[in-house]
């Protein structure tokens, strides 16, 4: 997570962690659709505007990190070093939120997640949009001079790449075998040195 500077906007991220924790342990605790923003609210001691203040809805509650992943994904083209191949950047990065999705107690939250079609909808939006932003930053790339539908194809195959590693018995694993996948498909359109790190 992104550290805020700044007392404010200390005190702000703050806030707002705690409205997420009190939101996912009341969701754990009495299931999603029982409890309302207003009840949220109340646990944590803050107005309702306040929770409406940091999260647009309820949905938002629990993807409480969904802007943080996003910019950790453009970051992993955009902020990669010099001459560094596109996708074992991506690979890592992909790597990294998989592990976290897949800490211990990650479970009840993914159980939660798949039971509830107003979260799951949530959930396919918010991929789509991760997959946008990738797919910009791609672009923006001069190095890889890419389609704008290629950009997009590979985007989605990497956004898509972190669902099916999440739900796999072996993740990192999973991460490893659809990446190679992945790498076979950027090399068709891309065989220069810049897609994977081979000549």
């Amino acid at each position: 997570m992104t550290v805020p500077s700044g007392r404010r906007e200390r005190k702000k991220a703050e806030t707002r962690q705690k409205i997420a924790d009190t939101a996912l342990r009341l969701f754990l605790e009495r299931g999603y659709d029982t409890v309302g923003i207003r009840d949220v609210a109340a646990e944590a001691d803050v107005a309702v505007t306040t929770v409406f203040s940091h999260f647009a809805s309820k949905e938002a509650l629990v993807f409480e990190q969904d802007q943080d992943f996003e910019q950790r994904l453009t970051q992993a083209v955009t902020s990669r070093a010099p001459h560094e191949p596109l996708l074992p950047a991506l690979r890592r990065e992909i790597q990294a939120l998989v592990r976290h999705c897949t800490a211990d107690g990650a479970a009840p939250i993914w159980r939660m997640i798949d039971e509830s079609p107003a979260l799951r909808e949530y959930e396919e939006s918010m991929r789509l949009r991760h997959a946008e932003s990738l797919a910009t930053a791609i672009a923006a790339d001069p190095d890889l001079s890419q389609t704008t539908t290629a950009c997009r194809t590979i985007a989605r195959f990497v956004i898509d790449a972190y669902s099916l590693a999440r739900d796999a018995a072996e993740p990192q694993s999973a991460v490893d075998e659809i990446f190679q996948m992945i790498e076979a498909a950027w090399a068709v359109t891309c065989p220069s040195k810049n897609s994977t790190g081979t000549a």
